[in-house]
């Protein structure tokens, strides 16, 4: 009996859950590596020709959890120009959502060598849901009225001010609020606007160590402020160490190896805060990162952006 009320209240938190975060973009613990995939602005700011891989395994053991991957490539093209392809796939309890843009950008260089990039990105998302994959069965009609390839067209814009050692950024991912599905309400609902503000500085605390403070915020009309907080380490330009905690539900640990030049590997560890941390055992981030250095476009130091 104990074991069977377990069970009812996890599901019941996860589709509470699922309600808050119907409408929220995918999470990443490690935006601060995986920046184009929330502000179109930094599309082509490394300065050369990066592809980004990322997987996110949430609330793992708790069945009908989110799950994340997203594949970026960006590159600089000319002097002022950016431009990047995005593409991420989200499944949470019976949906899957697969998400591709393209990203452009136009930066101006400023001052004391500040630049401000301006960015848009343009594209779509295909919006499935499957009923029949879940915990419960119903003979209720709507749990019968799946949705197959709806597509959604996406329009977002960003702007991203940055410099050497610090950054800051303001975007809003999707300016059109489509009806999609509730699975809350059992009916058509439009999608509310979300935006983003991102920001962070690096300090030298000597030279081989190098600390740098990040935040997120995510605002969403209608739902909770997300925000995430990060304080990160990177030793003689290789090892990462870091530590992150985002708002009323999670704490997280993240480590990171520049195994050489051009490849970068980061993984971190969430541990639930919220009453679900009693039906799961945290979630999972792993980023790999290779860039195509070339000698006429060398990296500044540091790259924690």
């Amino acid at each position: 009996m104990k074991l069977k009320i377990q069970l009812v209240i996890a599901v019941m938190l996860c589709f509470l859950s699922f309600e808050s975060s119907a409408q929220q973009d995918p999470q990443y613990t490690q935006y601060m590596y995986n920046t184009m995939n929330v502000n179109p602005a930094y599309t082509g700011s490394r300065g050369h020709l990066t592809l980004t891989g990322y997987h996110r395994s949430q609330w793992v053991g708790l069945d009908g959890a989110p799950t994340t991957q997203a594949l970026t490539i960006e590159s600089p093209v000319g002097r002022n120009v950016g431009l990047g392809l995005s593409f991420v796939n989200d499944r949470l309890g019976p949906s899957d959502e697969f998400y591709f843009d393209g990203n452009f950008s136009y930066t101006l260089n400023l001052n004391n060598g500040r630049k401000l990039s301006f960015g848009v990105k343009g594209g779509g998302r295909m919006l499935n849901v499957d009923f029949t994959r879940g915990t419960f069965q119903s003979q209720e009609d709507v749990f019968q009225n799946n949705i197959r390839n709806r597509f959604l067209p996406t329009v977002g814009a960003g702007i991203y001010l940055h410099g050497d050692k610090s950054y800051i950024g303001f975007s809003v991912p999707n300016f059109l609020t489509n009806e999609i599905y509730d699975e809350v309400a059992n009916s058509v609902a439009a999608e509310r606007l979300h935006f983003h503000l991102i920001g962070g500085k690096v300090f030298d605390l000597s030279n081989t160590t190098k600390f740098m403070p990040a935040v997120l915020g995510k605002f969403v009309v209608g739902a909770p402020v997300i925000v995430d907080l990060s304080a990160n380490f990177m030793f003689d330009d290789a090892l990462r160490l870091g530590l992150a905690y985002r708002w009323d539900d999670s704490i997280s640990g993240l480590i990171g190896l520049q195994i050489s030049p051009k490849l970068l590997i980061s993984y971190s560890y969430d541990y639930t805060t919220t009453p679900l941390q009693d039906f799961n055992s945290g979630t999972h981030d792993i980023m790999l990162r290779f860039e195509l250095r070339s000698k006429e476009r060398k990296l500044k130091s540091p790259r924690f952006f």
